[in-house]
């Protein structure tokens, strides 16, 4: 594998991660009401996805998913209920009484802890057909059979890398906004307003057809 192909796989996979999309809605919430540690846990989440998805792409499963119409429509209907389910959970919660400063501060913090928060992220991206499809449509193309898996899950690596910088960077510009925004009608409008988000996402990943041409 030469620098060309290794530079021309980490650019793909940089459009992949800053398009906009159910992690970046789901960093943002997590970051700026729950704290950049959570947040953290929410980019470990999408890592161990991204191991999952190479790992089923080497053994050539995301292909057979792909094909069949029937595989795909299910793996497609979970995606969009998780989404679905995690923005009317978002909406519902923006419901319940305003968060105050102080006290109430320390327990919005433990609304969310790190195990829910990498299991979050690990859940969006597994169930995300999206992903599947990189590594479907993109993936094989930087890998051949004659190289050893080790050389694959470089690229899987340097995928998570291109991620983990990319999020890093916007968990730190929220952190300066975040006390602030865990406050109040501020914390309203960000529940609201991501929970609506997430359920478009899903119903768009519902309507999401396969690769297979009909």
């Amino acid at each position: 594998m030469d620098l060309i192909a290794i530079s021309s796989f980490v650019f793909l996979a940089a459009l992949l991660v800053i398009s906009p999309g159910p992690n970046g809605v789901l960093i943002v919430r997590t970051a700026t009401l729950y704290g950049s540690k959570a947040a953290y846990f929410n980019i470990l989440g999408f890592l161990g996805a991204f191991y999952i998805h190479g790992t089923l792409s080497i053994l050539g499963i995301s292909l057979l998913l792909v094909q069949s119409a029937q595989a795909f429509l299910v793996f497609k209907v979970l995606g969009a209920a998780y989404l679905c389910w995690m923005g009317v959970q978002s909406i519902l919660s923006a419901r319940k009484k305003p968060i105050s400063i102080d006290t109430d501060l320390k327990e919005v913090k433990r609304e969310l802890c790190f195990k829910d928060a990498w299991l979050q992220g690990f859940i969006t991206n597994a169930l995300n057909p999206k992903v599947s499809m990189f590594y479907l449509a993109v993936f094989p193309q930087f890998i051949s059979l004659s190289q050893s898996p080790q050389n694959a899950y470089v690229l899987v690596t340097l995928h998570a890398c291109v991620n983990f910088l990319w999020f890093a960077g916007v968990i730190t510009l929220l952190s300066k906004v975040g006390q602030k925004m865990r406050q109040g009608r501020a914390n309203h409008w960000l529940k609201s307003i991501t929970g609506v988000v997430f359920v478009g996402f899903g119903l768009k990943l519902l309507f999401l057809k396969s690769l297979v041409s009909h």
